[in-house]
């Protein structure tokens, strides 16, 4: 939101979102809040921050006499020198602070921001629109190398006493908000230095206003990084008594760079950064070897022909991560029910295939009850109603997988699967809305730090199918380059699920087609399924007589 017509005067306190000095006032008297951004008008402020009338001129020259005739005084609260105080001219009465602005040329103040102690308030007095920075008129004539520009006057004052007077210090007149247009507007005064050296708030709202500097003065502009531990400003690290720590910050200040440009200080500190603890593995060695497990924000996509049991790999996973780690999972089998899906889960459990009717656990009985206890009861797994909805969209299912993400805290979230969104033919473009769900999952996980295992669909290949056998390549990843250009990882499953030999016609060949993690691809390794146990383990050769506990 934009107060073009009207002038921030100060920071304060928002009652809506608790933030100490987000909230924005204005000199008409509405306020906004940068942190929630609750806008708040005139004639309801609240308390803390109340906007009183600004004076007649009457009222404007009666304060410039007492101004001009004032003796210095001392704020021992905020630890400001008397000496302090008299070089910026401010006036102090009773518990309200009189700081002047000046346009150019006049030597009394066009007018006043006055703060009132108690209730931490400000309003104005006379005209401070078109004034320069605070403190400007001190140094307009100075021969320094360096100024220094805070964002509030007591932050000035501060700052130039715990650097001894050496440097210009100034601050600007309107907030974080107004740093772009402030400092445009005393350009000329600024420009006569070689350094402007940003010190503002060590909050989110200071470092906005930084950039909105940097759009005026990012040649020639340095920016200093207080320690929020030690104080969010100039004034906190006065009261402190943490003077030699915010003069090592000014000297340590480092020019500034754009958003996305990294500095040599900042690469190094990004290299000494502790990498993402791996949230997980898989429950075979071959692939493990290849990937070193998942970590954080990794995107992860599962694709095979159809019928080649994707979603049997992807529950192994599931269990493989349950009993390994604290982790909770999320999960979104999209073209199964939730029964059919639990059951699944179960039946990993207890190595038995409970949703077929030769199973020998039954619903009802003791050892169905233990199972679900056994994988459910700790409320790690959980499952969502996402069963086919031929009115499925895109922003429906990126809102469950937020969902998941956020409200429910889980780590590592299953999609099964991304294809069945263009199956229904709701969008006319299937490229581009596998475009727009990959490019939103791929945004999602750097957001919430999930593991994100996306399965999707393969195109049918020129002769054999991947059901015969064929083998998988991001070639043939299905609608759009997308999928493969934005996952970390792409792991293909292969299957002869039509051949005479029951051991063949039962392997899955896993391949990575993708690793952004190590750059290691190609065949990770053989699943042999168990018809008997329903369960996937790693193969390796076997005599004729065990082969038959397979068929």
């Amino acid at each position: 939101m934009e107060h073009d017509e009207s002038q921030a005067v100060s920071k304060g306190s928002c009652e809506k979102c608790g933030s100490s000095d987000a909230n924005t006032l204005y000199d008409d008297g509405h306020s906004f809040c940068y942190g929630c951004r609750a806008y708040t008008h005139g004639d309801s402020m609240n308390s803390e921050v109340k906007l009183v009338p600004r004076g007649t001129e009457v009222e404007l020259e009666s304060m410039r006499q007492r101004w001009m005739n004032a003796n210095p005084v001392a704020i021992p609260e905020r630890g400001l020198k008397s000496s302090t105080i008299a070089h910026y001219g401010v006036m102090v009465l009773g518990d309200k602070h009189y700081y002047p602005y000046f346009k150019d040329g006049q030597s009394v103040p066009s007018g006043f921001k006055v703060r009132t102690v108690a209730t931490k308030g400000f309003c104005v007095l006379g005209d401070v629109k078109e004034a320069g920075l605070f403190g400007e008129q001190k140094f307009g004539n100075s021969r320094r190398k360096s100024v220094i520009v805070v964002e509030g006057e007591l932050d000035a004052m501060a700052a130039y006493q715990m650097l001894d007077g050496k440097f210009p210090v100034v601050s600007i007149r309107g907030g974080a908000a107004a740093a772009g247009k402030n400092l445009k507007e005393s350009y000329a005064f600024l420009d006569a230095y070689t350094d402007i050296i940003i010190a503002f708030d060590a909050d989110e709202a200071g470092q906005a206003g930084v950039e909105k500097a940097a759009e005026v003065f990012a040649g020639k502009m340095k920016v200093v990084k207080l320690d929020p531990r030690l104080g969010k400003d100039a004034a906190d690290y006065l009261t402190a008594g943490r003077g030699k720590e915010f003069v090592d910050a000014i000297w340590s200040a480092g020019q500034y760079t754009p958003k996305g440009v990294l500095s040599s200080a900042d690469l190094w500190d990004i290299l000494n950064q502790d990498e993402p603890d791996s949230l997980g593995d898989y429950p075979w060695t071959p692939l493990n070897k290849m990937t070193y497990g998942f970590r954080p924000t990794e995107l992860i996509t599962i694709t095979a022909g159809s019928g080649l049991g994707k979603s049997s790999i992807l529950r192994e996973i599931v269990m493989h991560i349950k009993d390994t780690t604290p982790h909770r999972i999320g999960c979104l089998f999209m073209e199964e029910s939730v029964k059919r899906t639990a059951e699944g889960f179960m039946s990993v459990d207890v190595s038995q295939p409970i949703h077929l009717p030769t199973s020998t656990i039954k619903k009802g009985s003791e050892e169905y009850e233990q199972s679900f206890k056994r994988t459910f009861g700790d409320d790690q797994v959980m499952i969502m109603d996402a069963s086919f909805d031929t009115g499925a969209t895109v922003d429906a299912v990126v809102s469950r997988v937020r969902y998941m993400a956020k409200a429910l805290d889980c780590k590592i979230i299953i999609l099964d699967h991304i294809s069945i969104l263009v199956s229904g033919g709701q969008y006319g473009d299937e490229r581009k809305a596998l475009d727009e769900i990959m490019t939103k999952l791929r945004t999602l996980t750097q957001d919430t730090g999930i593991v994100l295992f996306a399965v999707s669909h393969l195109k049918r290949p020129d002769g054999k199918g991947h059901e015969d056998g064929a083998v998988t390549s991001v070639s043939q990843l299905r609608g759009s380059a997308s999928i493969a250009q934005l996952s970390d990882f792409v792991i293909g499953l292969e299957r002869d699920g039509q051949n005479d030999d029951p051991t063949k016609r039962n392997t899955t060949n896993i391949r990575v087609l993708k690793n952004r993690f190590s750059g290691i691809t190609g065949p990770a390794g053989h699943l042999l399924y168990n018809n008997n146990t329903g369960r996937l383990t790693e193969y390796e050769p076997i005599d004729e007589a065990a082969k038959e506990d397979f068929l």
